[in-house]
Formats: structure tokens, sequence, C-alpha cells
């Protein structure tokens, strides 16, 4: 069955020549879209520094006919494509940057490729649509935050509903994300020869030690919906010596932005207890805005849904150990506090490799990642032109947003 035939069993669905004009148009553009998902691959670029990924994507969406701009909100790595000019305003988000000593272990090539595969789709009847349709080129989304500062600086002002994809083991449709905070931590106390002359010295090793065990056992009084996880990146400079400066990146996730800041009070009691008992200094910085929790739009995703099994896609059942990738934390929570979001996952088959390890990362040059880029790409402009073609999700949306989550009155404002 194909997404095609879906229009004659589902009142509101895209008219079918305009399903059929989507699916050809992924098909034909096919080859160049999985020559740019294993070319981003094969380059994996970390975040703020996804220069050629970044020029990559935004010349196929140029030849596609997308009018682009690049360095777009002061971010050298971001880009804003747009193709259209209908009231109804749909927004595509591409991320392309990679994990470091990782690569692509999060399957972002599968996502920015995916992404330029819906605007392909997109193109030819974005206009019968009365659809503008914008894809944004969104750095830094591993630790750095591209989506907020974009958010922020005016990147998504009147757009109407945000859409992407992202690789998984498994297909699942909504995205459970938590929010989190990204901290920075150091210390600094005083070197010293640790056998001739070690009560001259501070030991700013201890110090991350101290608070690595108050975590430890704070972790026992925390909620389930709360994690917390860090390394050392910095641990002394030789063994004979007491360690000067350590430094640590730590995150802390939660279930809302709101539960997360009084459990970052807490953890970061733990690292000034630390200080405190080495008689050290700490600094802690965030590397980003903190991301919020993800807001499904479920409206929207009620069409990818019926999308995606049309398309033949098998969602997991509840509990899958394999489909606990939806609970990774992602910027675009911050966007779906304001505007209607969906962020389904889409299985590549790679179970029990998982995200963030490099045996997932082999599988996001697979045929089965190959085919997340094409069954993405078609599945998110079948749900915008659905979206677009079915009056009262027209209305809503262009009014708005209406209904989130659980029927819940989404507001607007700033996260």
């Amino acid at each position: 069955m194909s997404t095609a035939d879906v229009a004659g069993d589902a009142p509101g669905a895209a008219p079918a020549d305009v399903r059929a004009a989507i699916s050809a148009a992924v098909a034909a553009a096919g080859g160049e879209l999985l020559t740019l998902s294993h070319a981003l691959h094969a380059d994996p670029e970390p975040a703020w520094q996804e220069v050629r990924s970044a020029a990559r994507t935004a010349a196929a969406l140029a030849a596609l006919g997308y009018r682009v701009t690049e360095g777009v909100c002061g971010l050298p790595t971001a880009f804003r494509a747009t193709l259209g000019s209908g009231p109804l305003h749909i927004a595509l988000c591409a991320e392309y940057d990679a994990l470091p000593g990782l690569g692509h272990a999060c399957g972002h090539n599968v996502i920015a490729a995916a992404a330029v595969g819906a605007a392909a789709g997109l193109a030819p009847v974005a206009d019968r649509l009365g659809l503008t349709v914008t894809v944004l080129g969104t750095p830094a989304e591993e630790g750095g935050g591209g989506k907020i500062l974009m958010l922020e600086r005016g990147a998504f002002d009147g757009v109407h509903a945000v859409m992407m994809v992202h690789p998984g083991p498994v297909d699942v449709a909504e995205a459970d994300a938590f929010a989190v905070a990204h901290l920075k931590v150091g210390y600094r106390g005083r070197a010293a020869h640790a056998a001739a002359y070690p009560e001259l010295g501070r030991n700013a090793a201890d110090a991350l030690t101290v608070a690595q065990v108050a975590i430890g056992l704070l972790r026992q009084q925390l909620p389930p919906t709360v994690r917390v996880h860090g390394l050392v990146t910095r641990g002394g400079e030789a063994p004979n010596a007491i360690p000067e400066r350590t430094e640590g990146r730590w995150y802390v996730r939660a279930g809302s932005l709101e539960e997360l800041a009084g459990v970052q009070d807490r953890v970061e009691a733990c690292f000034r207890a630390g200080a405190l008992a080495a008689d050290c200094e700490l600094g802690v910085e965030p590397e980003s805005r903190p991301y919020a929790e993800f807001r499904n739009d479920a409206d929207l995703l009620g069409l990818y849904r019926r999308n995606a099994l049309a398309l033949g896609r098998r969602f997991a059942p509840p509990g899958d150990p394999a489909a606990r990738m939806n609970r990774a934390s992602t910027d675009l929570g911050n966007v779906s506090r304001v505007l209607p979001a969906i962020h389904p996952y889409l299985g590549i088959g790679s179970f029990p490799a998982v995200n963030h390890q490099k045996e997932f990362a082999a599988h996001c040059a697979s045929a089965e990642a190959d085919r997340a880029v094409l069954d993405g790409a078609a599945l998110l402009a079948l749900t915008a032109a659905d979206a677009a073609a079915d009056p009262v999700q027209r209305a809503r949306l262009l009014a708005g947003g209406g209904p989130g989550p659980a029927g819940a009155v989404r507001s607007g404002g700033s996260p």
C-alpha cells in the first residue's frame, strides 16, 4: 500500500494527485539524497564546526529551487532555505553535527538528507497547497543548543509548525525528551610535589572526586524522571604533582524545565561540597541554554502515524527496550513549547546497537538508513501536505497552534 492510497480512506488527507506528485518528487531526488547522506556520514563535523556539512545541505536545497541564505542568526553554520509564498508556513529542521570521536553515531546525516528530501517532495505542490516551506539548517544539536539561539534570534518567526525525523533502532512516533542542562565544571587548587611537599597542595582532583561521590549518593533521592551523568575531561598533569586544575562536563536531565531548575540546584550543591572539602575554587558554566522537554503536537503526530503505517512502517510496542531513544534530549524541545512540533523516530534495524555507539554510526550508512532517508522525506512532506489540505488542521495552525499534548491548550511565549 502506498501513501497515495490513503487519500481515499482518510478524510482531510491531501488529494491523491498531490500525494503522487510528492512521492514522485522524492523518488526522483533519491539518488542525490543518498549521496548527501553518505557524504555527511563520511565527513563528520562536531557542533559549531559543521562548515562543509552545512554547505553541502544548503547547496542541495538551492539545486531544488529554494532561496538559500547562509549564516543566519549570526551563526556561521546555520542557514534558511525557503520556497513558496502560501499563508501556511511549515518549517523542516536539518541537523548535521556529529559527535566528537563517534562520528554520526546519532545519525544526523539521515536527518539532514530526509529534510532535503521532504523539501524536494513539497517543491512541486507548495503553491497549490498554499504553503511556504522553509528548511532551517540547525547547527550544534549535540550540546550547543543551536535551535534555541535560532528561536531567540527570530528564525522561527512566522512559522506555524515544525517537523523533523530522527533515526533510532526502531520506529517510535512520540518524542518523550528530557529537559537537560549542560554544565562545564572546573576546580582550581594549588600544585605541589606529591611526595616532598604534599601539605602545600590543594588537590583539585579530590574536589571533583568528592563531588562525584556526593552526586552518586544524591541519586538515591532523585525522582525517576531525573538523570545525572558526566565525565572528567582534565584530571591533573602528572602523578607526582598534586592536581592544580581539574575539569569535567556534566548533564542534568529532568522531566521538564521546571523540575530541572530545582534538581540542578541540588547537583550544583554537590560541586560546591567538593570545593569546600578540598579547599579549592569552583567554576560552573552552562555550555548552552537548557534544553526543554518535548511537547508533541497530537494532531500532526496523528497525520504522521497514518502516513507511516500506510508506507509500511511499524511502531515499536510499549516497553520495547529498543525504543528508549525517544527519551533523548533535543533542542527542538524549546521550539515545541512555542510552536506545534513533531520529532518522530525512524528505525534503521540496528538493535542491539543504539544511538551514541560506534556500531550505530556504522548502521547510519546502511541500506536501512537509506530507506529511512527516503521514507522520512516522504512522511514529512505528506504530513505537511495533509495538514495544509485539511481545513480543520489548516485553520488551527494558522490561528496559532490550538490543542497541544493530551488536548491541553498550547500557550505562546518563550520557554
